[in-house]
């Protein structure tokens, strides 16, 4: 049995489909597939994702299933992102392109690079590594109020093993260079070029995988009581369904307070398991926006938001009829938690007002937008906190001890191999762990 249709449950019902196997079952609690992957269309004909998912890989059998999904109708973008900061724009990666800042910033950025201390090895949280690989005036424009902005908690509680490719880390030479020669440095990233479905936004991938295999998905069937020693789970809707083995891919925390018999030692690490939560906010605008950025991060106080996509240059069909001379989008994200409370009933508004503040549009442009849309995130990021892997340490082995496997973003519960692609694969790979003993790569950070 497989729990939820989302990247990774449905990365496990392909690999299955594909060895022959049919004798599976998989139950999504949505009336839809993809899970944070889904995409919607809202009553004026705009097209939203659940925030800015773009698609690049690191699996030759990802690209092959998105390329039986999608054929050939797809759009292929070269990324364009920025930081706005100080009131002008900078190029991604900021650290590597503080020429743009004005003298103030640009001297105090370089001057905390040439004076850095203290030992990234050594550093004991995210925070002290950040001091120690950027130095104080990077940290103090950009990395410390963005990732405050990003992840809703203290950095001081996160740990710095989830970094890997996440982050561009510093080389002081080259940045000279770069101010020396003017110079903009863009290309660092896996996701430097990226692809985007022409229709239907990245929900449409899952929507057609999940097409060749609806004979065994069954949505809006919620999971309610996992029973560990009878190997039954219970839905919400009163169905009850036996498994031999479950993969699981409903949040981590979700699923262990489903259990019924755990011992307590691992009922009680699952509170180690900290998430924040996510408010999409969708703006339509009846406006032709030139303006070639694909996303941009605002790290700055004067709007909620951290981040912004124009969502109409990732295909002219997330707008109405396809007419991007008539019309424009613009996907805002913003992180709420405990630490970091948000008004969600005037979210829309203070996004607005955000985008004026922060020069994305002018005043005048308010009375243009025709449509606005908002998703609301419950689950948005696993944070990587300083106790996450000793909690994951114990409470994944006793679940497998009893034949469950939670796999995927928040089932696995690592943000750094979180992305669509690790995602799908950790679906595949723990299939092919079962029947043919494979090691698991991906969830095991063996990418």
């Amino acid at each position: 049995m497989i729990l939820g249709a989302g990247p990774t449950g449905l990365g496990a019902a392909y690999h299955l489909n594909k060895l022959g196997h049919t004798t599976w079952q998989l139950f999504e609690r949505n009336s839809h597939v993809g899970g944070l992957s889904a995409s919607f269309v809202d009553d004026k004909g705009f097209t939203w994702d659940i925030g800015g998912h773009v698609l690049f890989s690191h699996y030759a059998y990802f690209d092959q299933a998105v390329a039986e999904a999608l054929g050939d109708e797809y759009y292929e973008h070269q990324r364009e992102s920025w930081v706005r900061i100080l009131q002008t724009w900078v190029p991604y990666p900021f650290q590597n392109n503080v020429r743009h800042l004005p003298d103030h910033a640009l001297r105090e950025c370089v001057n905390g690079l040439r004076s850095l201390h203290g030992n990234r090895a050594q550093a004991a949280d995210f925070h002290e590594w950040m001091r120690s690989v950027f130095g104080s005036g990077i940290v103090k424009y950009f990395m410390e109020p963005y990732n405050r902005k990003v992840w809703g908690v203290p950095l001081e509680t996160m740990s710095k093993e989830w970094i890997a490719e996440r982050v561009s880390v510093v080389d002081l030479a080259r940045i000279e260079r770069n101010i020396a020669e003017q110079r903009d440095d863009l290309s660092w990233g896996p996701n430097n070029t990226f692809k985007f479905p022409k229709k239907g936004g990245t929900g449409a991938i899952y929507e057609s995988i999940a097409g060749r295999l609806r004979d065994r998905i069954f949505l809006d069937h919620e999971m309610s009581v996992v029973d560990l020693e009878q190997k039954q789970v219970s839905f919400a809707n009163g169905r009850v369904e036996n498994y031999d083995v479950l993969i699981n891919t409903a949040p981590l925390d979700l699923l262990v307070a489903s259990c019924g018999s755990l011992p307590e030692a691992v009922r009680a690490l699952a509170e180690d398991l900290v998430h924040n939560s996510g408010l999409i906010v969708g703006l339509g605008c009846e406006e032709r926006r030139d303006d070639a950025k694909c996303w941009m991060y605002f790290p700055e106080d004067n709007s909620p938001f951290y981040r912004v996509t124009n969502f109409h240059n990732y295909s002219r069909f997330n707008v109405p009829g396809g007419d991007t001379d008539r019309y424009s989008s613009l996907m805002c994200e913003t992180t709420y938690s405990p630490y970091k409370l948000e008004d969600k009933a005037n979210i829309i508004d203070e996004t607005v007002q955000g985008l004026v503040n922060s020069g994305m549009i002018h005043e005048p442009q308010i009375q243009r937008i025709v449509s606005q849309y908002l998703i609301d995130i419950p689950h948005s990021y696993p944070v990587p906190t300083l106790g996450r892997d000793k909690a994951l340490s114990v409470i994944q082995p006793y679940l497998e001890s009893k034949d469950v496997y939670s796999r995927g973003r928040f089932g696995a519960w690592k943000y750094e191999v979180g992305n669509m692609d690790h995602s799908f694969m950790q679906g595949v790979e723990v299939i092919e762990r079962l029947f043919a003993g494979g090691g698991e790569p991906t969830l095991n950070g063996r990418v």
